[in-house]
């Protein structure tokens, strides 16, 4: 058999990848390739995935081996991570190449064509830019200002970045200098510096290069001029960044803030810090430096792709610009001289966690020393990177102490938002992020105003500013004025007012005008979450998510623990129905203990019914807890992401495996367009259904919820999710109770919509439930039909806003 060794193209271009594999193939001359790209985020925008190279690889892997070839910057961390996501037998025939993209892919491509060994092909693609050396006399470099110096070339350049050599353009320098075949060192001529490594990040920093200042550049080694040539061509580039760039200003940029939870909150701006990792005790020494090496390779790995995920986010919510900064944190992980650092402590006899908490602490303390203030604040990265790598090392959450006053954040975790405390946190605003995020979700849960998408802009804000937010409007208000500070101060006032006075009504039922009683219920996740239902008038608990006992463990919970958790939400509702929904997992909430192979879109996966249905294990005992507490309580299950009638049919069959106790009810959940068109076949075997407009709008639109830039398009007052829901409701009239328990339920301007298309309840957040109701009780439900059937024949969302409006 000839030997052919595979090919890979990580390129942040889709297009380049693309022409550079077309010019390659042309020296072919028709012979057998085997060549994979992974490049760009899409057809269009610029960026690299880990595991779109770790497809890549798999798809030309074979026994002669693969080599990847990489543009810059993050498309070799994306190939490093990939090694980590493959298999070892795999990842221990791969090489990553450091050849330039184009000319080591023409000299691969003919060498592999050529039946070369793995070896032989990467040697060729190294040296792959000989033949244009040899044809061409580089030009004099730098001639001014070069001195020959018998440790190699130099050169010098003036820094033109209006920061400095700050993360970022360090990030690329020292990116791009590892690239190349050559010992390169760079010194601050205007401070008078000793030399530090280009390739080092964190050294770079310790120059101090502030704009204006001279730096020169000394290389030596094979290709010592192309890499003195590519510093002295990146700095008359600004290394990547517009040389008159300002800081960032309170503004926001687009898509511009979205309103997430409503109300006003007015206070001093603070941001989201982790709390400081304790060593006190933790061994300070090691008497096995093999074992406490693999310690820090692991963590090291763990934050690695945490990063990567944080940073593929960033790019896609935000843009490569403000993605950039995660760059610096993963260049900060590869970083030699801090790992070597650590190394070589850990073979003094130091334990992994202090030998690591040393090294990045003192990296951090270079930065602080600097007189820069910029550049003094990249001391948070080094810091922001070493409790990463220990959090994984040693299992610690980076949970962060709430103060008083406005939070302000990139992002926020769904843990993270779910332990502020709402007594002192009287407002968040998230750069990223949208409405149906889940830590939008869980703000309205906590009734603390929210606001998201709001753009990079607001986290230029400095700490302790008075910060003034509408989310309701969806309005940012940077040191306002004391004339609009005393405006929001009494709207405010009068929100807390009507709120008191629908509190005051909220045990009495919804009637309309016309005497239809709306259910009004509320989602509950918690025996806390239970107790505030209740004594905020809720009917019942519309959604009880049963992920609580399931996620952030390693093993699944019992039975036995499971029955007791149950139990103690049904019994403080005091009476109330509890509608359970079993077990919702996959996509964005994998379990570590249950079986789920890898899937290139996990929302389009084995997910909700369909993963439990698959894991009897995890699903029988579920229901045999739910069974035992509907003995004793009022006790409804309902099955999510159901598509077909036999995932229903298989489902029942399944909780009526053993004598069903009276009055159970049997529900599902209506989150995927066709399980909404064919509402009718599954109308016989429920007893309700409950449709859940975050997913069927995200499904339904195309748009995924959490993503910033689609926060206008994912709109489930979109006239095509309305229609949905009318069918749904039409389906199901005489036969079974329709619910909503999405976030539109709590739309004060949805309210009358949603009743007229036919939905018989509400199911909402606890502290939504006086507020619905009240809303409820100005309707006529005669008045929300008319109104529904205008609503439904508009061309957009935007639309039908200004029709309820």
């Amino acid at each position: 058999m000839t030997r052919m060794v595979g090919l890979v193209v990580v390129s942040h271009s889709r297009q380049l990848a693309d022409a550079a594999v077309a010019l390659a193939s042309e020296m072919a001359h028709g012979r057998a390739l085997q060549i994979a790209v992974a490049a760009g985020l899409d057809e269009r925008t610029f960026g690299t995935d880990a595991i779109e190279v770790q497809s890549a690889i798999e798809k030309v892997s074979g026994a002669d081996g693969v080599l990847v070839l990489m543009d810059l910057g993050s498309a070799v961390l994306s190939a490093e991570l990939a090694l980590d996501l493959l298999d070892p037998d795999i990842a221990a025939n791969v090489r990553l190449c450091a050849a330039p993209l184009v000319e080591g892919l023409v000299a691969a491509t003919v060498a592999a064509a050529g039946g070369a060994t793995l070896a032989e092909v990467e040697a060729e693609a190294v040296s792959g830019l000989a033949g244009k050396q040899a044809h061409l006399e580089p030009a004099a470099i730098a001639e001014d200002s070069a001195t020959d110096m018998r440790d190699g070339l130099t050169a010098t350049f003036v820094v033109e970045n209006a920061h400095g050599l700050h993360a970022r353009p360090a990030a690329r320098l020292a990116a791009e200098v590892r690239a190349l075949d050559a010992d390169v060192h760079v010194r601050n001529v205007t401070t008078g510096s000793a030399f530090v490594p280009a390739a080092s990040l964190t050294r770079l920093a310790t120059l101090g290069a502030l704009a204006g200042h001279s730096l020169e550049v000394s290389a030596v080694g094979k290709q010592a001029k192309e890499a003195v040539e590519h510093v002295l061509s990146l700095a008359a580039e600004h290394f990547g960044e517009d040389a008159h760039l300002e800081r960032p200003t309170p503004t926001v940029s687009s898509p511009g803030p979205q309103p997430a939870s409503p109300g006003i909150g007015i206070g001093p701006a603070w941001f989201a810090e982790a709390c400081e990792i304790d060593l006190s005790d933790v061994s300070a020494s090691a008497a096995d430096p093999a074992a406490e090496w693999r310690r820090v390779r692991n963590a090291v790995a763990d934050a690695r792709r945490i990063i990567s995920r944080t940073r593929a986010t960033t790019a896609r919510q935000a843009g490569e610009a403000e993605a950039g900064v995660f760059d610096a944190h993963l260049m900060l992980l590869d970083d030699a001289e801090l790992i070597d650092a650590v190394r070589e402590r850990i073979d003094a006899g130091t334990s992994a966690p202090h030998a690591v908490a040393v090294v990045f602490g003192g990296a951090a303390a270079d930065f602080e020393s600097l007189d820069d203030d910029y550049q003094r604040a990249r001391a948070t990265d080094v810091r922001a990177v070493r409790d990463q790598v220990l959090g994984a090392m040693l299992g610690i959450s980076h949970e962060f102490a709430a103060q008083t006053g406005i939070l302000i954040a990139a992002d926020l975790t769904p843990a993270q938002t779910a332990h502020l405390d709402r007594e002192a946190v009287r407002g968040i605003v998230l750069a990223q992020g949208s409405p149906t995020s889940h830590a939008a979700i869980l703000a309205r849960s906590l009734g603390i105003p929210a606001i998201t998408g709001a753009g990079p802009g607001v986290l230029a804000v400095r700490a302790g500013t008075t910060v003034a937010i509408d989310g309701t409007a969806g309005t940012i208000h940077i040191e306002p004025n004391d004339e609009l500070l005393a405006d929001l101060r009494a709207q405010a006032a009068e929100q807390q007012r009507q709120f008191a006075d629908a509190l005051s009504h909220a045990a009495a039922p919804a009637l309309t005008h016309d005497g239809v009683t709306v259910h009004v219920a509320a989602n509950v996740g918690n025996r806390d979450d239970a107790a505030t239902a209740v004594a905020n008038g809720a009917d019942l608990a519309g959604l009880i998510r049963t992920e609580f006992l399931f996620l952030g463990r390693e093993t699944a919970p019992t039975e036995d623990e499971q029955f007791a958790a149950y139990r103690e939400i049904a019994a403080a509702l005091d009476g109330r129905r509890a509608i359970f929904r079993t077990l919702d997992i996959g996509g964005d909430k994998p379990l570590p203990y249950a079986t789920q192979p890898h899937e290139e879109n996990p929302f389009l996966g084995v997910r909700g019914i369909r993963l439990a249905l698959g894991q009897p294990g995890l699903f029988e005992p579920q229901l045999a807890a739910l069974r035992r507490v509907a003995v004793e309580f009022p006790v409804s299950v309902m099955f999510p992401m159901v598509s077909t009638v036999d995932e229903l049919v298989e489902a029942k069959q399944l909780l009526a495996c053993a004598n069903l106790p009276a009055g159970i009810e049997i529900g599902m959940m209506i989150e995927v367009p066709a399980a909404a068109l064919k509402a009718a076949a599954f109308a016989p075997h429920v007893d309700f259904f409950s449709i859940g407009t975050n997913d069927l709008t995200q499904y339904a639109l195309a748009a995924e919820r959490g993503n910033a830039r689609l926060g206008a398009l994912a709109d489930p007052l979109d006239p095509g999710v309305l229609r949905l829901i009318a069918e749904v409701c039409a389906a199901a009239d005489g036969q079974a109770r329709v619910a909503v328990c999405g976030e539109v339920a709590a739309d004060p301007i949805a309210a009358p919509l949603l009743i007229g298309l036919g939905v018989d309840e509400l199911s909402v957040t606890p502290h939504s439930v006086p507020t619905v109701k009240q809303t409820v009780r100005g309707l006529s439900v005669a008045e929300c039909r008319d109104l529904a059937q205008r609503a439904v024949h508009q061309a957009r969302a935007s639309d039908v806003r200004d029709l309820l409006r």
